[in-house]
């Protein structure tokens, strides 16, 4: 059985944990690096019932998107939800690892996913790393040309969300050029902008950025957890094409901590 440091390193190897930024906290939260891995479970955030389910499966590490560890801890004594999870993780024997901000920067990473989901071609970093480099925020690229109610229609069904959030804008645009960005992206409307994209799509869009930026481009916000959903099809991929035998799981018990009537 390979090692959680073989894992880890797995995953580095795709999502360098130089690209995380700087105030995340990506890498291995809890555990022994040699310990060895049974089974994992995937997941976008650590909860009690994320770690019962890798408990009941058999699962000795997990792997998240969210830090189970975002800011450090002065105790463990289980004042807090970190705490007692941190606490849970080491009673039951599993490691959980996070990759973060460097997943969402990495080539093929979570924007590259959104954007294969939408059939966007030539697609490239919004903001990225440095010139010319395949890494970096957010991503933008071409898709065939749909008309507005159209494309939104295709996002809701390819993202299997409820509702989508939209700036009114221009009922006749026809939409060719999109960006978008895993996660809470409001903060590159403007790159969106600068780029020439008909569309931005990301998760947490404010009130204001509506307001403000709705007549210079059309708006969708999808939902931070749905935007990054498909973290987990990256993670299942960089085990499995490492690791052949290696059990992987997608989680049973999880779901959006944001509830809808």
């Amino acid at each position: 059985m390979p090692k959680v440091r073989e894992i880890s390193a797995a995953i580095e190897a795709f999502a360098s944990l130089q690209l995380q930024e700087s105030y995340d906290n990506a890498g291995l939260q809890v555990g022994d690096p040699e310990a060895e891995v049974s089974a994992v479970l995937l997941c976008l955030d650590v909860t009690e019932d994320i770690l019962a389910e890798a408990k009941r499966r058999h699962c000795s590490m997990v792997v998240s998107h969210h830090p189970l560890i975002f800011r450090g801890l002065k105790s463990l004594t289980g004042a807090d939800e970190t705490q007692r999870l941190v606490l849970g993780a080491l009673r039951d024997g599993i490691a959980v690892y996070s990759a973060h901000t460097n997943l969402d920067s990495a080539f093929a990473g979570v924007s590259y996913e959104m954007a294969s989901m939408l059939g966007v071609a030539n697609a490239r970093p919004l903001v990225p790393t440095a010139p010319d480099a395949m890494t970096g925020l957010g991503v933008i690229g071409d898709i065939t040309p749909l008309p507005k109610l159209e494309f939104l229609r295709k996002i809701k069904e390819k993202f299997n969300v409820k509702c989508v959030r939209y700036s009114q804008g221009r009922n006749s645009l026809v939409v060719k050029r999109v960006a978008l960005c895993g996660g809470s992206g409001a903060s590159f409307i403007d790159n969106a902008i600068d780029a020439g994209a008909d569309i931005f799509i990301t998760g947490d869009i404010k009130y204001h950025d509506f307001t403000g930026n709705g007549n210079r481009i059309l708006l969708c916000d999808i939902g931070h957890f749905e935007s990054e959903l498909c973290s987990e099809r990256i993670f299942s991929r960089i085990i499995r094409e490492s690791f052949p035998d290696m059990v992987v799981y997608f989680p049973e018990s999880e779901s959006n901590p944001v509830k809808f009537m």
